[in-house]
């Protein structure tokens, strides 16, 4: 057996990605998401921690931080010190063995390390090299610092958040870590190694989450260009600039997002709120309308609970479903029975989103404490 496949059966998969063997290099945010993603679809996922000193605390508040640590999970750890020769040997054996290696750093960051390019490829010619960052490895900010909030700031998509005349609204950081960061890395991690079956070679990965999260909004740049969007927010036909595509409070103070764009779901809607011959409701498209059309549904929602609401739209095709909460997400029947979400020793979170023939395409094991598997490791490395 090579080290490579003793390495992969570190972990027990039968996931899509069973046979590919990824090393994450320590960051926070959109590249552990990303080894995430790509464990939960059944990937050997080695994720390098910093070198830890003292394990005992591993019983500690530490070692709750670390179980709760989601984007952990399914993943294997061992702890190294980059400036210690042997442990930099130690990543190189690793990245030798590896289909993928992934790391978060601002660029030039894996040089001052050591890792650069040519380091790289001859140690490992087959290489896929994910490189995440905010602003890219190029360009005039490429080496400053960001968040999510600046990211999708530059690429125009926060403008577009929130109410007409306020600010615009943060959407916690799921556009630009998340969705146009670590999403768009597995991606294209995936695309390369699908790529790469015929000729393998070495091959370099540039995400930035700024061109993530644009990339995000394409359908939207598009409307722009041919004048079916404005950049006012709140005045477009996605962002509740229309009565029938808006969140309204109910009268216990929950929410309900009415999002009934077709005219037949529309029609649905109106007639199971008993509306439908007012003349407010009579043309959809009538943009006169609307004002007096968005008075009314706020006073029809704000007139019950948000649970009648539910208990009489959301069985209908209206496309009007209620506001829940992450703890009523988790409970609502739905969700239940698809297995959205799972209990790991205590932990509640998120399933593997790919469903693959009838089944979650891997079963989640708890994220490990730093270092927990370096022995391991170092055995199979005869290291």
């Amino acid at each position: 057996m090579t080290l490579r496949n003793e390495l992969i059966g570190l972990r027990e998969s039968s996931g899509p990605l069973s046979k590919v063997l990824v090393v994450e290099f320590p960051a926070i945010g959109p590249a552990p998401f990303a080894g995430m993603l790509l464990a939960d679809m059944g990937a050997t996922v080695i994720r390098i921690d910093r070198r830890q000193v003292d394990r005992s605390k591993e019983d500690s508040v530490l070692a709750q931080i670390f179980a709760s640590d989601v984007m952990g999970r399914s993943k294997v750890s061992i702890d190294l010190d980059f400036k210690d020769p042997g442990d930099f040997d130690v990543a190189l054996s690793l990245i030798g063995c590896a289909d993928v290696l992934l790391e978060g750093f601002r660029p030039g960051v894996m040089e001052r390390l050591g890792f650069t390019r040519e380091r790289l490829e001859k140690t490992n010619p087959n290489l896929t090299y994910g490189r995440m960052t905010g602003w890219g490895q190029s360009g005039p900010i490429s080496h400053l610092a960001g968040h999510d909030m600046n990211y999708i700031s530059l690429s125009g998509v926060l403008s577009m958040i929130g109410e007409r005349d306020g600010p615009p609204s943060i959407p916690l950081n799921l556009i630009g870590d998340f969705g146009g960061g670590g999403m768009a890395m597995a991606f294209a991690i995936v695309s390369t190694l699908v790529g790469a079956r015929e000729e393998r070679k070495f091959s370099e990965l540039d995400v930035a989450m700024v061109d993530g999260a644009s990339n995000l909004a394409s359908m939207i740049f598009g409307m722009r260009s041919n004048g079916a969007w404005r950049d006012q927010r709140a005045s477009n036909l996605l962002d509740g600039g229309t009565p029938f595509y808006s969140i309204y409070r109910c009268g216990d103070g929950g929410y309900f997002g009415v999002a009934s764009l077709e005219p037949q779901f529309y029609r649905c809607l109106i007639e199971a709120l008993g509306v439908s011959d007012e003349e407010c409701f009579l043309n959809q498209g009538d943009q006169s309308k609307w004002l007096e059309m968005r008075r009314r549904f706020e006073e029809i929602f704000g007139s019950n609970t948000r649970d009648y609401f539910e208990g009489l739209l959301s069985h209908l095709d209206t496309c009007a479903f209620p506001v829940l909460s992450p703890s009523e997400a988790i409970e609502h029947p739905h969700n239940r029975e698809r297995g959205s979400f799972v209990d790991v020793d205590g932990v509640v979170q998120p399933s593997p989103f790919a469903v693959v023939n009838g089944e979650r395409a891997s079963k989640v094991s708890p994220p490990p404490f730093p270092g927990r598997d370096r022995e391991r490791i170092l055995s199979i490395l005869k290291l």
